[in-house]
């Protein structure tokens, strides 16, 4: 027996170094960019609006790898509405590949712009096999885009270089975010992405987080890349046949110009959170809006403090999210409108959403979040309303929580319990029922490594 003790001490000394050595590896990173502008005649937010006209900007798929020695990790922000099922796992699986990484520490974002694309796998594929069928997106064209953009990844790993601190820091946004739902005096008003009634725009800007905050990973005293988290719809118009990165699009790349700094921009919970108060849709409007969003982000900058980058705390979280069940939802009312060729178009594609969540209904969304040091970032599905980016917060008091939503679209509207009592456009839309608000809620607590209380 005495002849395998040294081998076995050798063995056992040899993985305590190594796991040293992986321990004491620097931390990495790697940008990369790929043009997913969709082309003239392309569908344009899921069919809803009419297709690809003209190209007013060309649309992006930004992100960053970040090797810690043991793993990789990857944060992709897209210029585009919305990706769920199927396509939102063709996005994880090809950067997953060409990352050398799991899918599961893919996190996919888009920015929600509705002059953009809205790709939803298995509701293409019902819209499509249906009588007088409706096109969401080009198959042949995501394909094309997500090899260009696993391109661009795998690329990336060539450049992979060390940082060693970062940074958080938070401004007040002027004049861009307001509520989509404001209660006065016990009445509901609704007041959406862009009015010109001015009793609307009068209205206080209720419920937001008027807060922009910027996580900056740098080596030394050179900033590498720039995080942005804003909760708002981002779009001052849509609906016409033009594509374009709209106000925080053009804030990010003007701030790039400026700053010769990778700029990457997520959308928080903004799903009851718009432009309206500020915006009346006007070319005027649509600048001003950039100019006080750009401002935000400067400031942002501008009260970063920085820290030693020493360890990255990756997580997932699954979350089954309940089905919406109503007098409109229903799978086999839904079912009766997408097979009528007759039913107005909105109504066929909403239905068709809603199938393509009851499909997936037992199958949970993985959830994610990035932690280093005392700064956290959540990963958030749908259209989580604010008051989930909030909650966030509030778990880890004294801690920097910034939130991206718009990861796997699905279940859209994500709402309140609240929101349900109250009405309004948001929880007669959900897909997803009232008790959503426990189920992410309990999940945002593990995602923060609080656990269940």
């Amino acid at each position: 027996m005495r002849r395998f003790v040294v081998p076995l001490l050798f063995v056992i000394a040899l993985s305590g170094l190594l796991s040293a050595f992986a321990q004491a590896a620097p931390l990495r990173l790697a940008t990369f960019r790929s043009d997913v502008t969709p082309p003239i005649g392309h569908p344009l937010n899921g069919g809803f609006s009419d297709p690809v006209v003209t190209v007013e900007d060309r649309l992006e798929a930004k992100g960053i790898v970040l090797d810690d020695g043991q793993g990789r990790y990857v944060l992709c922000a897209v210029d585009w509405c919305g990706l769920s099922n199927t396509c939102q796992a063709m996005f994880q699986r090809k950067i997953a590949q060409a990352a050398g990484t799991d899918p599961t520490r893919v996190a996919i974002h888009c920015l929600h712009l509705h002059t953009a694309v809205l790709a939803d796998g298995y509701a293409n594929e019902m819209l499509a096999g249906a009588e007088n069928p409706i096109a969401m997106y080009d198959e042949k064209f995501l394909d094309e885009a997500t090899d260009r953009l696993a391109s661009a990844v795998k690329a990336s790993l060539d450049k992979l270089e060390p940082f060693d601190r970062i940074g958080a820091g938070q401004a007040r946004v002027d004049r861009v975010a307001s509520s989509r739902r404001i209660i006065v005096d016990g009445k509901f008003h609704a007041r959406m992405s862009a009015t010109k009634d001015p009793q609307l725009q009068a209205l206080p800007e209720g419920n937001i987080d008027p807060m922009l905050k910027t996580v900056t990973l740098a080596l030394g005293d050179r900033p590498l890349v720039r995080l942005h988290y804003y909760a708002t719809h981002p779009q001052s118009f849509y609906g016409d046949g033009r594509v374009s990165s709209d106000v925080p699009g053009m804030a990010r790349k003007r701030l790039e110009t400026k700053e010769s700094v990778f700029q990457i921009y997520f959308t928080g919970c903004g799903a009851n959170v718009a432009m309206g108060k500020y915006n009346d849709g006007t070319p005027r409007a649509r600048a001003e809006l950039t100019d006080r969003l750009l401002a935000g982000m400067e400031a942002a900058i501008a009260a970063t403090r920085f820290a030693p980058a020493e360890q990255l705390v990756w997580r997932t979280e699954p979350a089954l999210l309940p089905l919406r069940q109503s007098d409109r939802y229903t799978v086999e009312g839904q079912q009766a409108v997408l097979a009528n060729p007759k039913a107005n178009r909105a109504a066929r594609i909403e239905a068709a959403e809603y199938l393509a969540f009851a499909r997936r209904i037992e199958e949970p969304i993985v959830l994610s979040s990035l932690g280093i040091g005392d700064v956290h970032m959540v990963h958030l599905p749908g259209e989580a309303f604010v008051e989930y980016q909030l909650f966030a917060q509030s778990v880890l008091p004294g801690h920097f929580v910034a939130v991206a939503a718009y990861g796997e679209y699905d279940p859209v509207y994500i709402c309140t319990a609240k929101a349900f009592d109250e009405g309004g456009y948001e929880p007669t839309e959900a897909m997803s029922g009232p008790g959503s608000e426990a189920v992410l809620q309990k999940a945002i607590r593990r995602l923060l490594g609080v656990g269940t209380p």
